[in-house]
């Protein structure tokens, strides 16, 4: 098979409409488009969504949420992730070179989620009251 040999199935392609080819057609002189007005001019519709000088309904229905600007630098950590980490010392820098949280994250929170089986030193990260507890629990502390 060659790609100049490829045909489209028989009846799957309709013959385009050849319109203004005189009265002897249904289609000559206006080609279907009746007399004068705004659909009848080459070029002349109106845009997506216009109502007629109405106020559209994009315009009357309300604005919906919003999107966080800071979401994209915050990021957020468990007990469990930290459990599986080698380093002893968890900082920002550890995170992002364990590939925990993304690069472009500035702000970590630890949150309480499974348990710490090890004790660590948190360091420059905002953590839960409830993890906060369990690292204490498990030995680790927290630095500011």
């Amino acid at each position: 098979m060659y790609l100049n040999t490829i045909q489209s199935a028989e009846g799957s392609r309709k013959k385009a409409k050849r319109v203004g080819r005189g009265i002897g057609c249904t289609d000559g002189k206006t080609c279907g488009r009746g007399h004068k007005g705004q659909k009848a001019r080459a070029g002349g519709y109106h845009k997506v969504g216009f109502e007629g000088g109405q106020m559209p309904l994009q315009r009357r229905l309300p604005k919906v949420g919003f999107t966080s600007r800071t979401k994209k630098f915050s990021a957020v950590v468990r007990l469990d992730e930290i459990n599986s980490l080698s380093a002893d010392l968890i900082d920002l820098q550890t995170l992002i070179a364990e590939n925990v949280v993304p690069v472009f994250a500035k702000k970590v929170k630890v949150i309480l989620s499974g348990e710490l089986k090890r004790s660590v030193v948190i360091k420059g990260l905002n953590v839960t009251v409830g993890a906060k507890q369990a690292i204490e629990v498990a030995g680790g502390k927290i630095e500011a």
